[in-house]
């Protein structure tokens, strides 16, 4: 059994709107959605001890998500990741969307789909959010109509993102919730065991944007398709962390993406996807400056993220897995979070 219960988190400035939470709780987990941003505020899984802990990076009140922060626990649009130089063109004709991100456009654009209030509807099980991004919105063609429902299963948490567009227009969803399975306040997560199930992986220039290239994990700090604690791995190849796409096989079905598991505590997170990439990315640019949940701060690799997507820049990059959402077609996918106890 599932329960849905439905509160007031805050109001926006101005008089822009009443920003809700909606607290989704099944016997294994517990999650809080707010309408913001279609934002995971709270995530509380037991360890083996039976003893509960949110870990999820974030804020207790609707300030800190309206403040600048790095899209903890938001769906991120139109386009997750980055777009080099904010520009694609399209039929022959060329588009410029926002930069705000060195020299490209990311998770969207100065407004993106994390810095607007959606339109909740409760479920049985859950809670769908939707909302219309216009013709142009951060220079995007096209109306999209956009929808995100979050559902719960027993210690799996259900997201599946829709969308249909009025003419031919980049799509890629995702969440962006920080992990941290030790529980959020921990310091880092150099005691996570991190597996992936990619065989390939994208390296990135300067503005991490990727080169082209699709490069073999084989005897690279990219393989990561058996387990290894990250604190130690990070050493080992002298490297600062991820903030890289991981090519998973090239399935529309459900498929087995990444495992990371937290040995203190016992929990295990497994991703499962119909996505063709997962960014994994450690929090390199947190820094501390943020007051997050309890006071906890956030210094850098203090949280993971597993954002489920299709690969960075497809939209520059004809041979990447096609981006594109076309009027006569629905953009459709599932990504499935597990939590156990080991």
């Amino acid at each position: 059994m599932v329960s849905v219960t439905r509160t007031v988190f805050g109001e926006l400035p101005s008089g822009a709107g009443t920003v809700e939470k909606f607290q989704l709780q099944s016997e294994l987990l517990r999650v809080d959605i707010i309408s913001w941003g279609c934002t995971i505020t709270a995530l509380e899984v037991k360890d083996r001890q039976g003893s509960v802990s949110d870990v999820v990076l974030g804020f207790a009140e609707l300030e800190g998500y309206l403040q600048k922060q790095p899209y903890f626990g938001a769906v991120v649009g139109r386009v997750a990741n980055r777009i080099a130089n904010g520009t694609f063109t399209l039929d022959g004709k060329e588009y410029h969307l926002a930069i705000n991100n060195g020299p490209n456009s990311l998770h969207g654009g100065l407004r993106g789909f994390d810095k607007v209030l959606w339109t909740p509807q409760v479920l049985p099980n859950g809670v769908q959010f939707s909302r219309v991004s216009a013709d142009g919105e951060e220079g995007y063609p096209g109306e999209l109509k956009v929808w995100v429902t979050y559902t719960l299963d027993g210690g799996e948490l259900v997201v599946n993102y829709r969308a249909q567009a009025s003419q031919t227009t980049p799509v890629n969803l995702t969440n962006h919730s920080y992990f941290n399975l030790a529980g959020q306040g921990s310091p880092n997560i150099y005691d996570h065991e991190v597996t992936i199930d990619a065989d390939a992986f994208l390296p990135v220039n300067e503005t991490l944007i990727p080169t082209g290239e699709v490069a073999p994990v084989q005897g690279t700090a990219f393989d990561l398709r058996k387990p290894v604690e990250l604190g130690k791995h990070l050493q080992q190849f002298h490297i600062n962390g991820f903030d890289h796409n991981f090519c998973l096989k090239g399935s529309k079905e459900k498929h087995f993406c990444a495992r990371v598991q937290h040995a203190g505590s016992g929990r295990v997170l497994e991703v499962y996807t119909t996505q063709p990439g997962v960014q994994f990315y450690t929090a390199n640019f947190l820094d501390g400056t943020l007051k997050g949940k309890g006071g906890a701060v956030y210094p850098k690799h203090s949280g993971f993220c597993l954002e489920t997507q299709n690969w960075p820049n497809a939209v520059n990059q004809p041979h990447f897995p096609p981006v594109l959402l076309r009027p006569d077609e629905e953009y459709n996918h599932t990504t499935w979070f597990k939590f156990s106890v080991a």
